[in-house]
């Protein structure tokens, strides 16, 4: 900047526009070490990162309004993927105190902004939305996720409150309006049993085989073969025996968000299955899902399977509604 071409971005100027909060994520993110570039562009940049993450905690607090604040015990959940979230705090809980206490604010804008848009916004949330709206209030799964969701948002709103003061007090507020200010929690302590490297040896090459089968429905997509993931259950084969038999341990066909799944050995695979030069020994052919359409869930299910009180919803969709005392419409 200079006064003489009269190019000079004020802080008040950002502050009036877009908020005191993108201004120090802007600050957080720069390089102090090098010289520091402000504009426009860099501008919009940084707002559509804080968006990302503002929108992250706004899920997560529509989320827990379904859930009593109590306190939280300290089993592991038994979901592998809930338990992959505990892993991911546990891996970030060193790195984002070593760079806090290093000045290093621009590295935990970049792991927090990796994990909340990377490993929550695109992956977890994605995959859990169903049990969380669809599972009776009683299910394990929707108790456990609830549980794992306020524990990532007691851990990301206190990590990122020293940078995001007026959206992260908000955000503690909002949670439990009788709390203190969140600038008075202590950064809190992922606990050693909550590290499972060989569990996330297991998601990173399942996380690898998902991307191919997303890969394969926007390509049924495109062609107008399907329109949501949930009209498809496709066909995937795979080479790697291990990697077959972890796929097996999940509910895959939940992983990929799709109404059914069938696992085949890679031996089979037509020569136009699709496939990713990046990930070897996956390849996928996309099939419709048979049955109808559940009208709760959006599942495809087979009628046959159907409650009688509940005929246009899917047995698990029948139970969450008779819980919830939900009368059959005439």
């Amino acid at each position: 900047m200079s006064k003489s071409l009269g190019n000079q971005t004020f802080p008040q100027d950002v502050i009036k526009a877009s908020g005191a909060d993108i201004l120090r994520l802007w600050a957080a993110s720069v390089d102090y070490s090098d010289d520091q570039r402000i504009g426009s562009e860099i501008l919009k940049s940084v707002s559509d990162n804080y968006r990302k993450l503002r929108n992250s905690l706004r899920w997560m607090l529509g989320t827990l309004a379904h859930r009593p604040l109590a306190p939280l015990g300290d089993a592991l959940p038994k979901a592998p993927l809930e338990r992959l979230m505990l892993h991911r705090l546990a891996q970030l809980d060193p790195i984002v105190r070593k760079a806090y206490s290093e000045f290093d604010y621009a590295k935990v804008v970049a792991a927090l902004s990796s994990f909340m848009n990377v490993d929550l916004s695109a992956f977890y949330f994605d995959i859990r939305k169903d049990a969380l709206y669809c599972e009776a209030p009683s299910s394990l799964l929707r108790r456990e996720a609830l549980d794992t969701v306020e524990r990532i948002f007691r851990f990301v709103t206190v990590w990122l409150a020293p940078i995001l003061v007026f959206t992260c007090e908000e955000a503690w507020a909002s949670r439990d309006p009788s709390a203190g200010s969140v600038h008075l929690e202590q950064f809190p302590t992922a606990p050693a049993t909550w590290r499972d490297d060989a569990l996330a040896t297991r998601w990173e090459a399942i996380r690898r085989a998902r991307s191919v089968v997303t890969g394969a429905l926007e390509k049924a997509r495109e062609a107008k073969a399907i329109g949501s993931s949930l009209e498809a259950r496709p066909r995937v084969y795979v080479d790697d025996s291990e990697l077959k038999t972890s796929l097996d341990e999940v509910d895959f066909a939940e992983v990929c968000i799709t109404s059914g799944l069938a696992l085949a050995s890679g031996e089979g695979a037509p020569a136009d299955a699709f496939r990713l030069a990046e990930v070897s020994g996956v390849a996928v052919v996309v099939e419709r899902a048979a049955g109808v359409k559940c009208a709760r869930s959006w599942r495809y299910f087979d009628p046959a399977t159907a409650d009688p009180d509940y005929p246009g919803v899917t047995p698990r969709d029948a139970a969450a509604l008779r819980e919830l005392g939900v009368k059959r419409r005439a």
